[in-house]
């Protein structure tokens, strides 16, 4: 009996043939990569953990606390020792790094779950941070379920441990899972400080080796990145080199400002103005609107805008 879609069968061979060649998406050891599902699955029970009372679908007492946080933590354990372990064995069966004992990924894991208490209060300061910076947020509860900054800060806090662990792709795809959700592109190797506010925040982008110190607000559209530079390598991380900008202490970065470049830093208490275009470091205290610069201003002269 003949085939009766000759063509279809054409376009298959075609397709497969297509895997024959040099392209770099060729590989068909995907057994071998995480799974995206599920490293999203394991952070969503972390986030569950960090979050519990906000979340949780029982009343919540200290009597039942441990187990209804064990339900959580015990699958996201599992699934992220094995899903590091492929990430990083993929990258060791590709020559990009140095192999790992067996017990790496397992290792890796237990030292962020030792870390998850410190990261629920630098999140909670987050939250607070909101609070205190918005004055439209009807309270703390509304923040977590609904500001779309720390659903953003909540995977990058995560995700930048991991980073640290020198774990690869899980991180990114964390932050990226936020990327999509949220539409604020953090890169899981910024190094954020305590009581970080992002409000409103679609559109804002912050690069690997942004340096943001305490206290420091940012709005919509903001960009963090670097300029147009060439790939390097280093032998602390492929790539890794400083690209990106350092923040002060106690900015803030209004709508639409680009703040560019490795060697660019912006001096504590500055405020840095809507659609600014910055590619050189200012003194602590500026005020920058636009391509002009006022030096020692009060910052409490800059009307917040209306949320």
């Amino acid at each position: 009996m003949s085939n009766p879609k000759p063509d279809l069968e054409r376009a298959i061979d075609e397709v497969v043939a297509s895997y024959d060649g040099p392209e770099e998406i060729n590989s068909l050891e995907s057994a071998a990569l995480p799974n995206r599902r599920a490293v999203i699955e394991a952070y969503q029970h972390l986030t569950q953990v960090i979050f519990m009372g906000f979340y949780s679908l029982r009343s919540l007492t200290r009597a039942n606390l441990r187990y209804s946080l064990s339900e959580h933590l015990y699958p996201a354990h599992e699934i992220l020792v094995d899903q590091i372990a492929r990430a990083r064995s993929y990258e060791e069966s590709q020559h990009r790094l140095e192999p790992q004992p067996p017990a790496w990924s397992e290792q890796v894991v237990l030292r962020l779950f030792h870390q998850l208490p410190g990261l629920r209060r630098c999140l909670a300061g987050d939250v607070v941070a909101a609070f205190q910076g918005d004055p439209a947020a009807g309270s703390i509860e509304e923040i977590v379920f609904s500001y779309p900054g720390i659903r953003a800060l909540t995977a990058h806090r995560i995700a930048h441990v991991l980073y640290n662990e020198s774990v690869p792709m899980i991180p990114r795809i964390i932050a990226e899972h936020a990327h999509g959700e949220t539409g604020i592109d953090i890169h899981a190797g910024a190094r954020i400080g305590a009581r970080f506010f992002i409000d409103h925040g679609t559109g804002v982008v912050i690069g690997e080796t942004t340096e943001i110190g305490d206290d420091v607000k940012v709005y919509q559209g903001v960009t963090l990145g670097a300029l147009s530079v060439q790939r390097q390598r280093t032998p602390e991380r492929s790539g890794r080199y400083k690209r990106h900008p350092t923040i002060g202490d106690n900015v803030t970065i209004y709508s639409g400002a680009n703040i560019l470049g490795g060697n660019t830093v912006i001096g504590s208490g500055s405020v840095i103005g809507g659609n600014a275009w910055i590619v050189e470091s200012v003194p602590p205290n500026s005020r920058i609107f636009g391509r002009e610069r006022e030096a020692q201003p009060s910052h409490k002269d800059l009307p917040a805008p209306s949320p």
